[in-house]
């Protein structure tokens, strides 16, 4: 009962104390990306959308600031950009620890959990009872996701396994039932399932091990996204994340199978930097709405002792999906939520200005977003933020290799692990489109998002520079370069 007592108290905790005056303003803490107002978080789960509200559902650790005590809390939102707190909705129980999943409206009741007319959230997840089992386990909410009751006949789907996990459900709608995706992290290899109730599960086909082998596999994401250019045509986008990383795949899914339509042997990542992972797509959106998936921004590598306080994990901006078809193979493009731009203010433009050496930009800040078209030198060149006292994060085009590039190596704190400095320096091939270079950058105390050639690419990287360094230079090495275009807004906070 004491443990109960804590554990309601502490709900309260993360509901409320995000009003207080002390918090959303500590240092690294971001302003216009999702955190908790305290303790520690990861992967985001049960991102459904409900009766006009995005729900966002993510791992937490009501009882401190490292892994720990998984369970599942809670924040709503009515434009994926500002969020509100809400009691902790699945809570660890006795030995087994609430992990990943995911959450769908079951708007036909095919569960039977639903009473007088109301309709019922679903929750799918995998209970962990450590070192000894993986099972999905299912808990169902008849108030719009703000309580939830386990089901009495838990786990639904037990293969005695010690590492089974991360239930992707979907209604798929030709076949009029529900699958899942789950994964086999050891195995490197994805299950499907059918299940006309979300109780009882038949299995249909398994995918893999292909691509990235290098770590465990987890959090499967299937979701169908459009294909860019190619009005009512779509296709199926498979993620999986690999440790400390991310892959995708794309072709079709049938129900029963999915197919890979990607070159066999090549690795594509939906983000080239360090600090990306576990994201998954909303569920149920609204029919015009682009697919759109959140991450987790953090590195197991050194998660735990990134330094924060008193919260540690943080979110990605709501990314939306397409793909395209380029040299006959299938791309990802990504883009941040159109509602982000209801948060620029003070809009500073630079227009057809060569750089060589560095140009120091008419403005400081730590929390905006940047447009930058730009024609790179013959050998390195691009933009340096958080600048200051000898330090910079640097965002360039290296000419030679023809790739993008971020560096964290002169960036402030790094020493709290030795992964962080050792994983510094990350980078993609970008092929230039009209000898230019197209960037959307924000900038968020401890967080940098890279958007390139229009979501070709994506680089993600935490940094942790004091806020003194706000210092913001185009640079040029080895010649001249082109400024064509560059916009710069500060981003007010949305807490």
């Amino acid at each position: 009962m004491k443990r109960l007592l804590l554990l309601l108290s502490l709900c309260f905790c993360v509901g409320a104390s995000a009003q207080t005056d002390s918090l959303y303003k500590e240092q690294y803490r971001p302003r216009f990306h999702f955190s908790p107002s305290v303790n520690w978080c990861n992967d985001p789960n049960g991102l459904v959308y409900h009766n006009g509200k995005y729900h966002l559902f993510y791992q937490f650790n009501p009882f401190g600031n490292v892994w720990g005590h998984m369970t599942w809390a809670h924040a709503t939102s009515k434009d994926l950009i500002h969020w509100k707190h809400l009691p902790i909705a699945i809570a660890e129980e006795k030995d087994t620890m609430i992990f990943s999943g995911t959450c769908v409206v079951d708007k036909n009741n095919t569960s039977g959990f639903g009473k007088n007319g109301q309709i019922p959230m679903v929750a799918v997840y995998t209970g962990h009872i450590e070192n000894k089992n993986q099972s999905q386990h299912i808990a169902y909410s008849l108030d719009n996701g703000v309580s939830w009751t386990k089901y009495n006949k838990n786990p639904v789907l037990d293969l005695g396994k010690k590492d089974f996990r991360d239930p992707k459900i979907f209604w798929y709608e030709p076949k009029q039932y529900w699958v899942m995706a789950v994964m086999f992290p050891v195995e490197h290899f994805v299950q499907f399932y059918s299940s006309g109730n979300l109780k009882d599960w038949k299995h249909l086909s398994d995918f893999g091990p292909v691509g990235d082998t290098s770590g465990v596999w987890e959090c499967p994401d299937l979701t169908q996204v459009p294909v860019e250019g190619l009005p009512g045509k779509k296709k199926w986008v498979l993620q999986t994340s690999q440790n400390a990383s991310m892959q995708y795949f794309v072709g079709e899914f049938d129900g029963i199978r999915f197919t890979n339509e990607n070159p066999i042997n090549k690795i594509v990542r939906p983000d080239y930097g360090p600090d990306y992972y576990a994201a998954i797509a909303y569920n149920q959106l609204p029919v015009a709405h682009l697919p759109t998936a959140i991450g987790w921004i953090n590195n197991w590598n050194y998660a735990n002792d990134i330094p924060t306080a008193p919260w540690k994990g943080a979110f990605s901006l709501p990314r939306t999906m397409k793909v395209k078809k380029v040299n006959n193979e299938w791309g990802l493009i990504q883009q941040p939520v159109a509602a982000v731009k209801t948060l620029r203010t003070r809009p500073l433009e630079i227009k057809n200005h060569g750089v060589t050496g560095t140009f120091t930009l008419p403005r400081k800040s730590r929390q905006f977003e940047m447009l930058l078209t730009y024609e790179p030198s013959a050998s390195t060149s691009g933009i340096r933020l958080a600048t200051g006292n000898n330090s910079y994060f640097e965002i360039g085009y290296d000419a030679v290799k023809k790739t993008v590039y971020i560096d964290r190596t002169k960036t402030g704190q790094t020493d709290f692990n030795k992964n962080f400095s050792s994983l510094s320096r990350f980078e993609t091939p970008v092929v230039l489109k009209n000898k230019k270079l197209k960037l959307n950058i924000f900038y968020d105390h401890s967080i940098a998002e890279v958007f390139v050639n229009d979501g070709e690419a994506v680089l993600t990287a935490q940094l942790f520079s004091v806020d003194t360094n706000n210092g913001i230079e185009i640079f040029s090495n080895g010649g001249r370069s082109a400024v064509i275009f560059l916009k710069l807004w500060d981003i007010k906070s949305i807490w």
